[in-house]
């Protein structure tokens, strides 16, 4: 209920006291002496004060007609001022590059640390590509440039493997990323497939004749 409030009621109670406004004019107007609008309108400067002696906005008609049109009139003029103001971005001449911080990563952030993408020492994503938040989706690849022995698979790889979280495919040319991460993925219920093609006796093999059964096949 309170957002409720929030969002229709807060931003419309001045146009209440507009409303106000408008209908003690109307009620100047209608006691006014006269026949004419002219006239009426010149009386207005000494019915002015009579108008606004109690709070309760003007009952008459021309009370309520005057404080809708009022009312109506600000409204459609400020609607107008909005739609048409140009957006400045005061201070942010210059820019607004600048380093992210904790906060800015943690919507991306899956709370189940288990289930997050490691990027850095200090920032994750999350695996899942359907958060509550959908502008929060994130594309999960990722392109690790570095030079030989700069740290890709020790400080990316390897972190993303002990997660444990996924399937992979790794590219291990020589070998160290099997002999460091295949015990814990054989613990953690992985079926590991090794392919060697530099020493085929340490390398899982597929002949293709073993499913042979007869000529035909």
């Amino acid at each position: 209920m309170s957002d409720k409030i929030r969002k229709y009621v807060l931003p419309n109670l001045p146009y209440l006291f507009v409303f106000w406004f408008f209908s003690k004019i109307g009620t100047a107007y209608r006691i006014a002496p006269g026949t004419d609008f002219g006239t009426k309108l010149m009386g207005m400067l000494d019915t002015f004060p009579k108008a606004f002696e109690t709070y309760w906005p003007g009952l008459g008609g021309i009370d309520l007609l005057v404080g809708l049109a009022g009312a109506a009139g600000m409204y459609l003029l400020i609607q107008s001022k909005i739609r048409q103001a140009k957006k400045f971005r005061r201070d942010a001449e210059y820019g607004t590059a600048r380093f992210g911080t904790k906060e800015d990563i943690k919507p991306f952030v899956d709370p189940k640390f288990q289930n997050n993408v490691i990027l850095t020492g200090t920032e994750f994503l999350t695996m899942n590509t359907r958060p509550k938040i959908p502008a929060n989706a994130r594309n999960l690849n990722a392109c690790v440039i570095g030079s030989s022995g700069s740290g890709k698979t020790r400080f990316w790889l390897t972190p993303q493997l002990l997660q444990a979280h996924s399937s992979y495919v790794v590219v291990d040319p020589k070998g160290g990323t099997l002999d460091q991460c295949g015990r814990f993925l054989q613990r953690e219920k992985y079926r590991v497939r090794v392919f060697n093609s530099i020493d085929f006796s340490k390398s899982m093999h597929y002949n293709p004749l073993a499913y042979a059964r007869h000529e035909v096949a």
